[in-house]
């Protein structure tokens, strides 16, 4: 017997018939004698409904409120799968972030989850109840209020109702039966993953795999809580679903479950990358700070940096923004242009940045050399470049995106 937290997703639970189906999941899990949780989000497009719905009201509202109306989504569909499972013949009970509660900070709108009280779930396992959980929402204790934890928050949910309740494993059923080494849609070849570790799947969801949401991970990789991908459009009653052992999807697991680690685990891609170059700075002491620190101060990411080699005693700065924030990057250094002396901002929307992933990187020589010489013989220029330990990043014009990502996917042998 182990204890599962199940996560579903918009998709899965789309109407009545979707909500059905996951019902038939969670049976499954309980026949098999399990202790079973269930996160799930709102319907498919219900939340983009409820956030249109503010908007209407009002363009400027109260981010409290707006909790309140957009957490309702998944209050329906927690609900409506208890009901479901009742009817089924299985105990079943709907809790809300609160009811647990979920203790969240105060940031309304895109909170932080603090702590999970899961004494009350794990009281109700032994009376055979599936706890059916609202995803995406929490409570800040001292002031009583709603919050939400932002879009894709369900992952976070889920993961969170794991570590608060010690689950064996958490689920995360999805439209996609597990992680590949890059969008199958751009590389027909792209194949399933078993394992990924958490660093590296940490890495594909922050540079554009859209698989888990970022703060997901992170909590799975602290709590070391055994999550799996998985398809929820795959038959309940399937035989290999009720087969012992880990289900059929991609495990993300801790570095050291992972016998012989590859080379290069994926490729991933971020199409929503901006570029900003500042010309002839001043190369002095200070300069960097004097650029980065009001940028810092508007709240705007900086990813790639590249500073030119000094010619003269002025250099070129060059560094990657969010394209959502790319117009306020520059207004924002527009405001300090006298300070720091600079003679001219340039910058490109039409930029995508390229990673290569793979803990494998850690004790390989050669890997970036490969990617560099691969690229130019197909003519591609790079832009920028940023490394980690297990990370390349180029930044390319994006007319190239789809040559770069399946050229790379075939010289590190992810096609094989």
């Amino acid at each position: 017997m182990a204890r599962l937290v199940m996560k579903f997703g918009g998709t899965s639970v789309a109407n009545i018939e979707r909500i059905r189906i996951v019902a038939r999941h969670v049976k499954r899990e309980v026949e098999a004698g399990h202790q079973v949780a269930v996160v799930v989000s709102a319907m498919s497009g219900k939340t983009n409904e409820l956030v249109a719905w503010c908007r209407e009201a009002a363009v400027l509202h109260d981010a409290r409120e707006y909790d309140a109306i957009v957490a309702s989504g998944e209050q329906v569909t927690s609900g409506l799968l208890a009901i479901v499972l009742q009817d089924m013949g299985i105990p079943a009970r709907s809790w809300l972030g609160w009811q647990l509660p979920i203790s969240t900070d105060d940031a309304h709108g895109a909170a932080r989850i603090l702590d999970v009280n899961g004494e009350e779930i794990i009281n109700r396992f032994a009376q055979g109840e599936v706890a059916v959980i609202a995803g995406f929402q929490g409570i800040h204790l001292p002031t009583g209020r709603l919050t939400t934890l932002g879009r894709g928050g369900s992952d976070t949910s889920a993961v969170a109702v794991a570590a608060g309740i010690k689950a064996d494993r958490c689920d995360i059923y999805t439209d996609v039966d597990g992680v590949y080494t890059t969008d199958p849609r751009i590389v027909p070849k792209a194949r399933r993953l078993e394992k990924v570790a958490f660093e590296e799947m940490l890495e594909m969801a922050s540079l554009g795999a859209k698989v888990l949401q970022v703060r997901s991970v992170e909590l799975a990789m602290v709590h070391k809580v055994r999550t799996f991908v998985r398809s929820s459009f795959t038959d309940p009653d399937a035989p290999e679903l009720k087969t012992a052992g880990d289900p059929p999807g991609t495990l993300i697991c801790d570095e050291e479950e992972i016998v012989e680690s590859e080379v290069v685990t994926g490729i991933a891609f971020a199409r929503d990358e901006a570029q900003v170059s500042i010309r002839h700075v001043p190369d002095q002491p200070g300069i960097a700070a004097n650029v980065f620190v009001p940028l810092a101060e508007a709240n705007i990411n900086v990813d790639m940096i590249v500073q030119n080699i000094s010619a003269e005693g002025f250099t070129d700065i060059t560094f990657t923004v969010p394209s959502t924030d790319f117009e306020r990057a520059k207004a924002a250094l527009a405001v300090v242009r006298d300070q720091i002396g600079f003679q001219s901002i340039e910058g490109a929307t039409d930029v995508v940045k390229v990673s290569i992933i793979g803990i494998g990187m850690r004790s390989h020589a050669g890997v970036a050399a490969r990617a560099f010489k691969a690229l130019s013989e197909r003519g591609i220029n790079i832009r920028a470049i940023s490394t980690s330990e297990i990370k390349i990043s180029v930044l390319i014009d994006a007319a190239y995106t789809e040559l770069a990502v399946r050229t790379l996917h075939s010289v590190y042998g992810l096609d094989a």
